[in-house]
This record gives structure tokens, C-alpha cells and sequence, in this order.
């Protein structure tokens, strides 16, 4: 018979940053009372979080509503896949050396916006998966149990 491994692996802690620190572009989730929005934020990781840049506007407003929030990146090949997801709590940077230490991180908007607000979601949890990709199996056959 024939060992099989499983498509599905649960990354540590350490390979969802790992995965974090390798991609610019995630999606920040909020959440006003029962209203869920989903921004395309790019971003950089930050120590225990990721930071992001922002301008006054819904995305802004929706975190001084309720800070907690989802942060997702993913990536694929033909070969492979991987999703984390960044559970946390989102603040504005508000000290003069908070956004100093922030600039120096070369953050820029990836459009010709001016976006003055730095945020940083501080990560209470990760959770990360990775797949390999491969044909369907065959589902009407007989299955190996």
C-alpha cells in the first residue's frame, strides 16, 4: 500500500511569519456591529504585528469603533499554497517616535494617495495552512481507508 501525505499542513507560529515577512499585500477585515468589510491593505511585518498606512476614511473609522480585527495573506504556485491569518487588535501609531520608528521601515502607499496614519495591529493569535495542490482525487472509485 501505497503512503499517502496529507495536502493540508498547520504552520507554526514561526512559518506564518516567515510567510508574513515574504508578501506586501493582505487583507484587513473589520467588523461594525453586524457589518464586515474587507480592505487590500499593503503592509510590512512589525515585530509581533503588521503595520500599515492609512487615510481618514471608513477604514479608520471602522477601527476606532472596534479594534479587533483579521488580518490575511496568501500566496500560491502550481505546486503549492499557503493562507495565515492575523487575529489582533488595531491602533494608530500616536507618539511622535512611534511614527518615527515607522518611517524608517519604508512603508510607502503603493498608490499616489497621501496616507498620514500609521497602523499597527498588534497579533493576539496566528493561524496559518499550507497545501499542496494536486489533481482531484477520484471521488466515485473506491476510497482507502
Amino acid at each position: 500500500m501505497a503512503e499517502t501525505t496529507d495536502p493540508v499542513v498547520v504552520l507554526t507560529d514561526e512559518q506564518c511569519w516567515e510567510r508574513l515577512r515574504g508578501q506586501q499585500l493582505g487583507r484587513l477585515v473589520t467588523r461594525v456591529g453586524d457589518v464586515l468589510d474587507i480592505f487590500p491593505v499593503n503592509y510590512v511585518v512589525d515585530g509581533q504585528g503588521v503595520l500599515f498606512r492609512t487615510a481618514q476614511g471608513s477604514k479608520l473609522f471602522e477601527l476606532t469603533v472596534n479594534d479587533e480585527v483579521l488580518f490575511e495573506v496568501d500566496d500560491h504556485t502550481e505546486v503549492d499554497a499557503w493562507s495565515v491569518i492575523v487575529r489582533g487588535h488595531a491602533r494608530p501609531l500616536e507618539t511622535s517616535a512611534e511614527v518615527e520608528r515607522a518611517d524608517a521601515l519604508g512603508l510607502t502607499p503603493w498608490i499616489p494617495t497621501l496616507k498620514y496614519t500609521y497602523v499597527h495591529v498588534d497579533a493576539a493569535s496566528l493561524s496559518g495552512r499550507a497545501f499542496a495542490r494536486g489533481p482531484e482525487p477520484d471521488r466515485y472509485g473506491v476510497q482507502q481507508y
